[in-house]
């Protein structure tokens, strides 16, 4: 296809195409559990299928886009936006040139002569779209309007209420090089604050020539705008033969370097971080973060008040606040494993400067401050603090050295969660009792696993209905996870966890997807949406007692961990476990009842074809049975599939099937990772331990990286 055929089509269409492919790489709402394994020949189903693949991998709707971009000029337009869309930071070198190419490496100040070229270039570019706007209103074309509106943009701009200096507004063979000019370089001003100015005086002179016509904003010139994800999930440090003293004294992810670039990110909706770079999530960074859009106006800025606000223009704060309040505010922000004094003491100084409303004052500091002349606030809200309603999704798994006195209006900031994980952090019985009394949080998946702070009674009142009647923020629950630590060897027998009434049972029950409890499944109701059961470290819990649940109440069950659960499994020999476990559970569960019918053989009880086992259980099973596998985690989680089930899609949808021949493709890749005995990716797993936040799949998504280690890899 030629360059010029390909120029003659409208932007929008190669825009589209480019979009197509960008979605190519996102997973479907409903998932197949299974890990994502391609071929080189795959096309993506869009299905909750294992195979064909759902979706594409990043790296290929990465190399896709990139080469798009390396076709013409007007590929590399239309797959621009949609190639630097999402930004995953892998690399130390990598994250440099990113910071170089957003930020303008680390000194944030242009020269004059650089601030110069981007103020020529975007009063052109909002000259002409001005013009073509009037021009296709009023059916007109002047020569000399151009020139016009040039002398009308400098003169306004030029002004005494312009915000541009003079110097910048006149070409650079014009200036006068007498020693005036030749002064110390001065910082020029904002970038943002140059193009909203431009903007504002191409629109006041549009306004007094044709009235009712809109001329679009030029866009900023920096790649910034485009970004809308960016996590540090892959970046890693290890393996670069760095000493200590490097390591500590020369971090490649420092807080000026992170600061710089989220200000260059206007339109960020999701960001994660890790453990190897939250040194640099320092309270400046915080604040780029969370203190966007609505929340820029900072404590005691009047919303709508009548009190004149002036700013200082030498004040930087004023003018960070003044920048965000354009920013789009975060969705979604994953900060699991950050533990570094650094950040713990930014979330304690953004607690206590936004968080936590200041005492009311007496009314003898009211009279002493009228006497001394300064005049008392008419605003009565000016200090309470700020909320965030548009944050939907938060991770904070494994945030430990985070107080809880931090941590609870922390939590309570956003009152709009529909994901919240609070593993293993020190979340208290109050905070979970204010999410269950908002009226506006809405969750759908929730993580409590590890939190030794939580009481029993705290959280069968939350999930229950021994919580009033208005309480609605467990309604939509659809996956929960609230499993006993391993050193709990069973539940506790006390009045925090005594079984409900028979008459609470039913409400007590919600139509899950995912569940991982540590307790008995005796008391709760049919869960046919359930897929994914965890009931690890109950060891008094009858192997028969859980065959019985799946059979009977979760049918549609297709994972299931029995980690040091059972004493068929956990106290008994390693022979009589292994044969335990395939008399009980396996055969009865997993296989189809013997019966002559016309149109097929039957289908099996349940859909249960995952099991995950303790690792000495694993090592008893060994080469397995029949179709059924040991395949390894990266780390100390294993289990026993059935290689040869999986979601396989055709022309119409995706179906569960069994019994796939041996040289099925999904069977095949299957038996390589039972062979790879723990030789594999990150993302290779069933049952995930972490909430997948980012994108918003919950309990149920897939993820790779640290993140993939923390959900699948990780025993402990």
């Amino acid at each position: 296809m030629s360059s010029s055929l390909v120029g003659s089509y409208p932007p929008e269409l190669l825009s589209a195409i480019c979009a197509y492919i960008y979605a190519a790489g996102l997973p479907p709402v409903a998932s197949s559990l299974d890990p994502l394994l391609h071929s080189s020949d795959s096309v993506p189903t869009s299905l909750p299928s294992s195979y064909p693949p759902a979706h594409w991998f990043d790296p290929s709707v990465r190399n896709s886009l990139s080469a798009l971009c390396l076709a013409n000029k007007a590929w590399y337009e239309a797959a621009k936006p949609w190639l630097w869309r999402k930004v995953e930071v892998r690399l130390p070198r990598s994250w440099l040139s990113l910071v170089d190419e957003l930020a303008g490496g680390e000194d944030d100040e242009l020269d004059q002569e650089q601030t110069a070229l981007i103020v020529g270039e975007t009063i052109h570019v909002a000259e002409t779209a001005a013009l073509t706007s009037r021009d296709m209103v009023s059916r007109l074309s002047d020569k000399d309007a151009m020139q016009e509106l040039h002398e009308k943009v400098l003169a306004k701009l030029s002004g005494p209420d312009g915000s541009i200096p003079p110097e910048l507004l006149t070409p650079l063979v014009s200036r006068d090089p007498s020693p005036r000019r030749l002064r110390p370089k001065s910082k020029s001003p904002a970038r943002w604050k140059l193009i909203r100015s431009i903007s504002v005086a191409v629109q006041h002179f549009i306004e007094h020539t044709t009235p009712g016509i809109y001329v679009p904003p030029p866009d900023d010139p920096r790649l910034g705008r485009y970004i809308r994800h960016l996590d540090f999930n892959h970046f890693r440090t290890i393996g670069m033969r760095r000493s200590v003293q490097e390591g500590v004294n020369n971090r490649f992810v420092t807080g000026e370097r992170l600061h710089a670039v989220l200000k260059e990110l206007p339109n960020l909706v999701s960001f994660g971080a890790t453990e190897y770079m939250d040194g640099a999530l320092t309270i400046s960074v915080l604040k780029e973060l969370f203190l966007r859009g609505s929340a820029s106006r900072g404590r005691g800025r009047p919303s709508r008040g009548r009190d004149l606000v002036v700013f200082d223009p030498s004040d930087v704060e004023a003018e960070d606040c003044e920048r965000r309040r354009e920013y789009r505010e975060l969705e979604a922000i994953d900060l699991t494993g950050c533990v570094s004094a650094v950040f713990v003491n930014a979330l304690t100084q953004f607690v206590n400067d936004h968080l936590i409303a200041d005492p009311p004052s007496s009314d003898s500091e009211d009279d002493g401050a009228r006497e001394r002349g300064r005049p008392r606030s008419r605003l009565p809200n000016q200090d309470e603090p700020l909320i965030f309603p548009c944050l939907r999704r938060l991770g904070l798994r494994g945030v430990r050295s985070v107080q809880s006195n931090v941590l609870s209006p922390f939590i309570l900031a956003f009152p709009s969660l529909t994901h919240l994980d609070l593993s293993c952090t020190r979340v208290t019985p109050d905070v979970l009792a204010a999410l269950g009394t908002s009226s506006t949080i809405r969750l759908q998946s929730l993580g409590l696993e590890r939190c030794n702070w939580l009481t029993g009674e705290s959280i069968r009142d939350f999930s229950s209905a021994h919580c009033p009647p208005n309480i609605s923020a467990a309604k939509p629950l659809r996956r929960l996870v609230l499993p006993l630590p391993p050193h709990h060897r069973r539940p506790p027998r006390n009045h925090h966890t005594r079984p409900l009434p028979p008459q609470r049972r039913a409400r007590v029950s919600r139509p899950l997807q995912r569940s991982h409890n540590a307790r008995a499944p005796d008391a709760c109701a049919p869960q046919p949406a359930l897929r994914s059961l965890g009931l690890s470290y109950i060891h008094d819990l009858p192997l028969g007692a859980v065959a019985d649940f799946l059979r009977t109440k979760a049918a549609h069950a297709e994972v299931l961990t029995l980690v040091a659960t059972a004493p068929e499994l956990a106290n008994a020999a390693p022979r009589r476990a292994t044969l335990a476990l395939h008399t009980l559970l396996v055969r009865p569960l997993c296989t189809p009842p013997f019966a002559v019918r016309r149109d097929g053989p039957a289908a099996p009880p349940t859909r249960l074809r995952v099991i995950e086992l303790a690792s000495p259980l694993l090592a008893a099973v060994g080469a397995g049975a029949g179709a059924w596998r040991v395949v390894k985690s990266k780390g100390g989680r294993g289990w026993y599939v059935d290689v040869a089930s999986g979601w396989i899609a055709d022309g119409q949808g995706s179906a569960l099937r069994r019994d796939l021949e041996p040289a099925h493709p999904w069977r095949a890749a299957l038996e390589r990772l039972a062979d790879a005995n723990g030789n594999v990716s990150s993302g290779v797993g069933w049952h995930a331990r972490k909430m997948e936040v980012l994108h918003g799949h919950g309990f149920l998504g897939r993820e790779a990286g640290l993140y993939g280690a923390v959900s699948f890899a990780y025993q402990g």
